[in-house]
């Protein structure tokens, strides 16, 4: 059984485009079970069916998609959520909402794919009972034992022996290696420079920088902090397609 999806846009060729994308994802396969041109069409398609996923507009005449995603977090079995926007500004909010993915049009069918993908893991997790529980990191600090969500976390940089693993709260010191955490971790963040990864969400800008050892080049601004990190010059490609995404 492929994955049932609710297709949500005001513009019907938006619509039409995503149909042809999902009849290219080879996997998961998926069935476009019905479509809404708004909010109020997609609540009633919602009450007479289920769906797996809702891939959702942001921009739409009445209530946005970002007021539906937040009714749709108190239904029971809630649909996932993946948003297919122009938009990208609103990505911070999207996953507050506890979207699976955010999208940004023109969709790329390897994005679309992946987006899938993680639909389809947590559709299979519940339906094998599983708790769909946040990944932590379980950090130990000034004596205490602390769990951070990996969500929160805008970027790991190596220093030294160590691992600065920053949130928009506060900086942590964790014991381990970057590629251990990319291995791990790779799907959220992205590799900037030998000693550092982001957050992919987290993204703001790329712009110039001048580093007094480097000299000049490229750095990343994070949603949430002030500080930019440097971006090497075989990373730039990576990081301005995933600006682009």
């Amino acid at each position: 059984m492929g994955l049932k999806v609710l297709l949500v846009d005001d513009e019907p060729l938006a619509r039409s485009r995503l149909r042809t994308l999902l009849a290219e994802c080879g996997s998961p396969a998926v069935e476009v079970g019905a479509e809404a041109a708004n909010a109020a069409q997609a609540m009633e398609h919602l009450r007479r069916q289920a769906f797996d996923a809702v891939l959702l507009d942001i921009h739409m005449p009445g209530a946005d998609g970002l007021a539906l995603a937040s009714v749709l977090r108190g239904l029971p079995d809630a649909p996932a959520v993946v948003f297919v926007t122009a938009y990208a500004e609103h990505a911070v909010t999207a996953f507050e909402l506890e979207a699976v993915d955010y999208l940004t049009k023109p969709v790329r069918l390897e994005r679309l794919e992946a987006a899938l993908g993680k639909v389809d893991r947590l559709v299979q997790a519940r339906a094998g009972g599983q708790e769909t529980e946040q990944e932590v990191l379980v950090i130990q600090d000034r004596g205490r034992t602390e769990r951070v969500p990996v969500t929160e976390v805008l970027y790991f940089k190596a220093e030294l022996k160590y691992i600065t693993v920053r949130t928009a709260a506060r900086s942590y010191i964790l014991d381990g290696s970057l590629s251990d955490l990319e291995e791990r971790h790779g799907a959220q963040f992205l590799r900037v420079h030998r000693n550092a990864l982001v957050s992919r969400r987290a993204v703001r800008a790329l712009e110039k920088h001048f580093d007094p050892e480097e000299g000049e080049g490229w750095a990343v601004r994070l949603n949430g902090i002030d500080e930019s990190l440097a971006v090497s010059r075989r990373q730039l490609s990576a990081v301005r397609e995933a600006l682009a995404s």
